[in-house]
């Protein structure tokens, strides 16, 4: 038998490798001679990186870069795909818990960002694959783009680096000193979100506070975000405003496309791609994945209905098990290939106390399941 292992982690309590792990264990115990591949999911924040060379190895590279204050930090990426692909955690230098107390998005930058970019293309990697999340920024990538060689440009013609607080002074964008190793590269930049870049919906409203913002410095953020859209319309001829995703990381998932001419993907679609999934399973029994809640937002292309999808082409079943279900929507879950949903909690229990048994939850779930197999 062969069983792939495929989960999303349960956010709080396991961590995708963590899942697999309790899985893989199980497997062995009822069916000593399977083979199990393991495939811990990334979705672009912090251990992403992790994630990616655990799945299909690689190695581990380090650059001196800027940190969320422009501070000099050692930074890592990841190189797989025999160093054709790198992988880059947008948090592994602008992340939240990079700057500890110091929140402030008029002031943190995404410069290390673009200099992690930079550092990897120099490896000579033909494809970028750029995680956002957890991000402490809201400069629309501005920083990144400036580290590619992005000139920012006040009203005096005043070069600048722009951060959140001051993307409303941009007057001009000169695009001419792009680092020329950027032209042939495929960026592939990990989203799973669908917020534009600005208004109530966007990326100062909605992810500002977590970053240090009170309401006024949220409309002022708002503002300078806006700003830059107008000025990236006139530069480009193209307003990408309202693309699902623009609004992600501070509006870095703007940067990413209006910079850096990158593609935005969710983040399952990203990993599949890269583990060549449909390969990978073509031999497959059993496909177990899950994730800490099945809901309406699985059902927009999340890690289960991800799987799922590319799954039910070949008609492989696919078992998942997740923390809790919402009722509701499991019935669309099965329309659109998943086989059966296993929630792992045994007792009517509130999260705070389950969350403690959530090890030994799952563990006793997959036991059940291998024993029903």
């Amino acid at each position: 038998m062969k069983f792939v292992l495929i989960p999303d982690s349960f956010k709080g309590t396991l961590s995708s490798t963590q899942i697999c792990a309790i899985c893989h264990e199980k497997i062995k115990e009822h069916f000593p001679d399977a083979e199990v591949t393991s495939i811990p999911v990334a979705d672009g924040g912090e251990g992403s990186v992790d994630a990616f060379l655990a799945a299909v190895g690689g190695s581990r590279e380090f650059a001196t870069v800027k940190n969320p204050y422009f501070e000099d930090m050692r930074a890592c990426y990841g190189l797989i795909e025999n160093g054709q692909t790198a992988v880059i955690e947008m948090a592994a230098c602008a992340g939240l818990p990079l700057i500890e107390d110091r929140k402030n998005p008029r002031l943190t930058t995404t410069y290390g960002v673009g200099q992690l970019i930079i550092a990897a293309a120099k490896k000579g990697v033909k494809k970028i694959i750029v995680g956002l999340g957890g991000s402490s920024t809201n400069d629309g990538g501005c920083g990144a783009a400036a580290a590619a060689g992005i000139k920012f440009y006040d009203q005096a013609g005043k070069e600048f680096v722009p951060t959140g607080g001051t993307l409303i002074d941009i007057a001009r964008i000169d695009f001419s000193g792009k680092h020329p190793l950027l032209g042939g590269l495929e960026i592939v930049t990990m989203c799973d979100i669908d917020n534009p870049m600005y208004g109530p919906t966007g990326a100062s409203f909605v992810f500002g506070p977590q970053k240090g913002a009170n309401p006024q410095m949220v409309e002022e953020l708002d503002h300078g975000i806006q700003h830059l859209s107008h000025v990236l319309a006139q530069e480009t001829g193209n307003d990408i405003s309202q693309i699902p995703g623009t609004g992600a990381a501070g509006a870095m998932g703007a940067g990413m496309i209006a910079f850096f001419n990158a593609r935005l993907q969710m983040g399952i679609q990203t990993v599949l791609d890269t583990v060549k999934f449909e390969t990978l399973i073509h031999d497959a029994d059993y496909i177990f994945t899950g994730e800490g809640k099945l809901d309406s937002q699985s059902l927009r292309g999340k890690v289960v209905i991800g799987i799922a999808g590319r799954a039910r082409k070949q008609q492989k079943p696919v078992i998942a098990i997740v923390g809790g279900a919402d009722d509701a929507k499991i019935h669309s879950a099965y329309e659109m290939g998943v086989t059966a949903v296993f929630p792992i909690n045994r007792l009517p229990q509130d999260f705070s106390v389950s969350r403690q048994y959530s090890a030994e939850n799952l563990g006793y779930t997959v036991d059940n399941i291998l024993r029903l197999l």
